[in-house]
């Protein structure tokens, strides 16, 4: 089997980037935090950071203990994407990009000319090139050159940071030996447990399963598409479709109160929304939560009858709200829309109340995307507009042609930011992926 494809994966992305826009942290131990708070956790590390075991989702009061001298940025979600987009331009200017999968994984299909193992490294030695050149000396890459994206993914994991993998046919699977079952996409910590009950804790036994095994321990055809991935077999991208909308936020202390909850729910669900109506679906469900800072949580539902406009999803919100029963102190709240139904799939809202509140979302989308996101806004909202704002779920980058992604005042932040030059116009639309290890 040929080499088919070059796969782009930046290295401790956030805290880079932060590195890159910032001197004085280059060097450094940095972890990137979501607000500055003992009780939040790192959402990413540089490799200073790493060295001494901070990792993602290392507490901060941990972080400080494992590594002194460990400094602490807030995210700046803004900049990433902008990034993310100069970070696409470059990769570009070497060979077409065939996939975005999140805000920093990429891959590409090589040429008929370029699939050779001396070839592919020309190539992903461009790429590393262009990256330096164009985006910044701190933002390094690791590349993995593979017959198939399944394994060129797992190449690019092999040798961090800054490194370079090819797994052509004649290295499989004796090239995959010395990893983790769980450095596999698709084998999480509950698929690691179902294998080990099997006896598989090894690679090499993983390798030396059949479909009939692995469809066995998935339950299904999950399985046998594990198998031919990991044979090396080229398959066709399967078609996607987007199954949730939603948004999540650690609450600042000041809000960690009922009604501090409420209000950032509320925003939360004003922002998903409009975003779900931007990619065209309406929802059938409505799930909202809250966590308690001593433990436990709240979480209700609604079934909902393909709603698409604000007003009626903040009307099923307010009935869930009201039921909640005995509150404690909230950390985080969160919310998802599923599921969803392409708006030309769905019912047309058959009565004058629906019809006019569809026209009133839809003209406060239209406002929202001239002249700002929240130029017209939910008045219940208005106290909470600088309460959770843009934040990037890894397989979800949000476009930069949409000004409704993004909050006006933190403009400035990111177009001061040293060295900062126009980033290209955004051409991908990164499809919607699971967020799960376990599932393939």
């Amino acid at each position: 089997m040929p080499l088919n494809v070059l796969f782009v994966d930046m290295n401790a992305f956030f805290a880079s980037a932060e590195q890159q826009y910032r001197p004085e942290l280059r060097g450094r131990p940095v972890g990137v935090v979501p607000m500055h708070a003992d009780t939040t956790c790192c959402i990413a590390s540089s490799y200073e950071a790493r060295a001494k075991g901070v990792k993602t989702g290392t507490l901060v009061g941990d972080a400080r203990q494992m590594c002194p001298g460990i400094v602490f940025v807030e995210a700046r979600h803004e900049l990433y994407v902008h990034v993310h987009h100069q970070i696409l331009g470059a990769v570009e200017s070497v060979m077409p990009i065939h996939r975005v999968h999140s805000i920093d994984e990429m891959s590409c299909r090589l040429s008929s000319t370029d699939r050779t193992a001396e070839s592919a490294t020309r190539k992903g030695l461009a790429i590393k090139e262009a990256v330096r050149r164009r985006v910044g000396d701190h933002l390094r890459c690791s590349v993995g050159i593979a017959p198939n994206t399944f394994l060129a993914k797992v190449a690019s994991d092999m040798k961090k940071p800054d490194g370079l993998t090819v797994l052509d046919t004649p290295d499989l699977p004796q090239k995959l030996f010395p990893l983790a079952l769980t450095d596999f996409p698709g084998i999480g910590p509950r698929m690691f447990r179902r294998f080990a009950s099997r006896g598989i804790t090894t690679v090499q036994q993983l390798c030396s399963l059949g479909t009939d095994e692995l469809e066995s321990i998935w339950g299904g055809v999950v399985g046998n598409r594990f198998y031919r991935a990991l044979i090396g077999h080229d398959s066709p991208d399967l078609p996607t479709q987007r199954r949730t909308v939603g948004h999540s936020h650690v609450l600042p202390p000041r809000l960690r109160t009922a009604a501090g909850a409420q209000g950032v729910l509320v925003r939360l669900l004003c922002k998903a929304a409009a975003r779900m109506r931007r990619l065209g679906y309406c929802a059938g469900r409505l799930d909202a939560y809250v966590t308690f800072r001593n433990g436990g949580s709240w979480h209700d539902w609604r079934k909902l009858s393909d709603v698409r406009d604000t007003s009626s999803l903040l009307d099923s919100f307010i009935d869930m709200w009201a039921k909640r029963g005995a509150f404690r102190t909230p950390l985080k709240v969160g919310l998802v829309l599923s599921d969803l139904t392409a708006e030309a799939n769905a019912t047309a809202p058959l009565f004058h109340d629906q019809q006019r509140r569809v026209g009133l979302s839809t003209m406060m989308d239209r406002i929202n995307s001239r002249f700002g996101r929240d130029a017209v806004h939910i008045g219940t909202m208005h106290e909470y507009l600088d309460s959770a704002p843009t934040r990037i779920a890894f397989s979800n980058v949000p476009d930069l042609d949409d000004p409704t992604n993004w909050d006006r005042d933190d403009e400035d932040e990111w177009r001061t930011a040293p060295a900062w030059t126009p980033p290209p116009q955004a051409r991908y639309e990164p499809e919607p992926m699971d967020d799960s290890r376990d599932n393939l």
